[in-house]
């Protein structure tokens, strides 16, 4: 059996990576702002953004094919493996991103670059987000797996953090101009640099005990054939991520937009404003998750249903009538704690429907095609409700997304009592 401390050591190594993955996939949200122009010739502000945004998207069309990948790979040579050959793609799109060239020097071939490095992006969080969410729920303490396996969106959040802190300084110390120019640059730059950090620190981290002691046949690890057998499961994955991904894009990625380009608060305001209602979002994501581990996953599931369900329309038309600072930071952490009831514990509740053999192809698979559906598209869906003139549309499509996953966490199984290493057998 592992120490504590060991436990402990594979969930920093787990996260920290985990966290420049997500950073280098953010800042290119938080920074669109500012480099929309760049690409793109002159015209409507909006119609930049939806540019950029349909790039951001086809980022997420590729998790699907990262998925299937990276997800064979952590189930046939590790995880381990697949954490390791995720941080390098991500760090080779990072690079390909700073070196892009702008519209004016090579017209669309800047697109192009532009466009590659989402693809790789893609192929990279494809398998991040299963590769990590199976070492971390595989590498917890029994009956902690709610709690450790939180600080996926731990890292992720505090990914993005990082990347709203370096646009907040820079945005304090460069002008206006020098950041649609070429301080937008900055952030890609130091995301590479992390990512061959993260690298080293991979190549040096511990398999987890439940891979290595798994008994599943080496032909059939990680492949279409096995995970068939999971049919009912690969469909809850996707069904269960559906109102959680669109949600939990709208109140990050899209949130700073929303506040700048409709709310009509300044870029610096509404990046403030994500930036403060991000850091205590982080911070409770630990403390939902051990409420899990004692009264379920299925009740927290449901209350974040239920609230984006009924709550998603009043608080974006009250975020829309903000104003100012403090009642937009209100809502904002409104909507994020609603939110925490599926980010706390998506992680676990997925990888705990599968066996060792096909976990993590199990998780990658089908959440990376409901976040090509819904998640990678969220943002793109506002921001056309909006170009029609019927913004307030998109409040209904979050609700009614919310409402199609409370069907299925009203009907699931719990998973919280079952033995990771024969999944579907209770522990007690």
């Amino acid at each position: 059996m592992e120490t504590s401390t060991g436990h402990w050591k594979k969930i920093w190594i787990g996260s920290a990576g985990n966290m420049v993955e997500w950073f280098d996939w953010f800042v290119y949200a938080s920074f669109a702002t500012y480099f929309a122009g760049a690409f793109f010739p002159q015209g409507n502000d909006t119609a930049k953004l939806m540019n950029t945004a349909g790039i951001f998207a086809v980022g997420f069309f590729m998790r699907p094919v990262g998925g299937w990948l990276l997800g064979r790979v952590g189930d046939r040579r590790g995880r381990k493996a697949a954490l390791t050959l995720t941080v390098t793609l991500m760090s080779a799109s990072a690079v390909l991103i700073a070196l892009a060239p702008t519209y004016d020097v090579a017209g669309y071939g800047g697109v192009a670059v532009l466009l590659m490095a989402r693809l790789l992006q893609g192929l990279s969080v494809g398998g991040e987000y299963a590769a990590s969410a199976t070492y971390l729920t595989e590498a917890s303490a029994p009956g902690r797996r709610g709690f450790a396996s939180s600080f996926q969106y731990v890292s992720m959040t505090a990914g993005q953090i990082a990347g709203l802190g370096l646009l907040i300084l820079l945005q304090h110390t460069l002008t206006g101009a020098q950041l649609h120019s070429w301080g937008w640059r900055i952030p890609f730059v130091v995301g590479a640099l992390g990512a061959a950090v993260i690298f080293y620190l991979r190549r040096s981290m511990l398999e987890t005990e439940a891979y290595e002691e798994s008994t599943a046949a080496d032909d059939d690890r990680g492949t279409i054939k096995a995970l068939l057998r999971h049919k009912r499961e690969a469909l809850l994955v996707v069904a269960l991520t559906m109102g959680g991904t669109v949600a939990y894009y709208t109140y990050t990625t899209y949130l700073t937009k929303y506040l700048s380009n409709t709310a009509g608060l300044s870029k610096q305001t509404a990046t403030l404003v994500s930036f403060c209602a991000l850091i205590v979002f982080a911070c409770i994501q630990p403390l939902a998750g051990a409420l899990s581990d004692r009264i379920g996953r299925r009740p927290l599931l449901i209350t974040f249903a239920v609230g984006s369900t009924f709550l998603t329309v009043p608080i974006m038309s009250m975020l829309r009538d903000a104003g100012s600072f403090w009642p937009a930071l209100g809502l904002s952490l409104l909507a994020l704690v609603i939110v925490t009831g599926y980010t706390s514990i998506n992680a676990c509740v997925k990888a705990e429907l599968f066996p060792t053999g096909v976990r993590s192809l199990g998780v990658a698979l089908p959440y990376a095609i409901a976040n090509a559906l819904f998640g990678g598209t969220a943002e793109y869906v506002a921001l056309w409700f909006k170009n029609a003139g019927i913004e307030s549309g998109f409040s209904w499509y979050v609700a009614g997304c919310a409402a199609v996953s409370l069907v299925v966490y009203l009907t699931m199984r719990e998973t919280r009592d079952v033995d990771i290493k024969t999944t579907g057998v209770p522990t007690s």
